[in-house]
């Protein structure tokens, strides 16, 4: 897979803007994945924030991907708020969940958009692995068998 990496236009130093930065570059990053090597199209992500919007646009050729800022016409089109979309990067929110109640738009070649959406669990659940356990002992914990 082969990648054009780009600076995000946003550099507000925000985790959500930075996980959303680190999703996009690393996707021509994933040549196990048989998803990716199975699709072809374009996605134009176009992310409202404050400052603007940003617009990532994704060119998926069998497992050859492309990664850049560019605005033109694409396969499919999602367009949200930035905030949302780092939820949804860092498994916070579920992107299907928020095409049905309103909060993205989505047009143009909406199986590929749907093929597109199962990356973000499999970079959601990357992300929970990460996660560590609390360190201390509450009643949550014992209610779930792990006392000690």
């Amino acid at each position: 897979m082969t990648t054009t990496r780009t600076r995000s236009v946003r550099s507000d130093g925000q985790a959500g803007a930075e996980a959303t930065r680190e999703f996009f570059e690393g996707l021509a990053e994933r040549p196990e994945d048989l998803l990716v090597s199975r699709l072809s199209g374009s996605i134009r992500f176009d992310l409202a924030a404050e400052g603007g919007v940003t617009h990532w646009y994704v060119e998926l050729d069998r497992g050859r991907v492309t990664v850049s800022h560019r605005r033109g016409p694409a396969d499919g089109v999602l367009a949200m708020d930035a905030g949302l979309f780092d939820d949804i990067v860092l498994g916070r929110a579920n992107a299907l969940a928020a095409v049905l109640r309103g909060a993205v738009a989505a047009e143009g070649d909406l199986g590929l958009i749907m093929s597109f959406q199962r990356l973000f669990g499999a970079r959601a659940a990357g992300r929970q692995a990460a996660i560590e356990r609390p360190a201390h002992d509450g009643p949550a914990s014992r209610r779930h068998g792990r006392e000690r």
